[in-house]
């Protein structure tokens, strides 16, 4: 069911500072930051040759990443995401075997324009999973 990896997402608590050691220090491909009020980030996309690394920051005191933040003032992994070829398909076939889809388990728009879906942590080994239609 599930495709390849789409990218690990970092919240960051500056994501200027993480923006620049990912171009300057380890020599990778930086995209322009960019705002996604529907999910209450802004996040900054890192091209590596087979994935993407997504910066999360904070859009708004409302934003979940800032209560991620507050919880791990450094920052961390925030989540993976996979690629799936349906993904109501995915959400109906996830849910038959028990897993709990976030929200209204309704698809959103991500931040590439297609829709996406956050899987429960806790039943995940305690990652918190994005799917994305692809």
């Amino acid at each position: 069911m599930i495709g390849r990896l789409n990218h690990v997402a970092i919240a960051v608590p500056d994501l200027e500072a993480a923006a620049a050691q990912y171009r300057d220090t380890l020599g990778a491909t930086v995209g322009p930051p960019q705002d996604e009020p529907d999910h209450g980030v802004t996040v900054v996309f890192i091209g590596l040759p087979n994935t993407k690394i997504e910066l999360l920051y904070p859009l708004g005191d409302a934003s979940p990443i800032a209560g991620f933040l507050e919880k791990n003032p450094a920052g961390g992994i925030h989540h993976i995401c996979y690629e799936v070829g349906d993904i109501l398909a995915a959400r109906d076939r996830l849910q038959a075997a028990g897993a709990r889809v976030l929200g209204t388990g309704e698809p959103k728009i991500g931040a590439h324009g297609k829709p996406v879906l956050f899987l429960h942590p806790k039943d995940f080994n305690g990652t918190l999973i994005e799917l994305e239609q692809v």
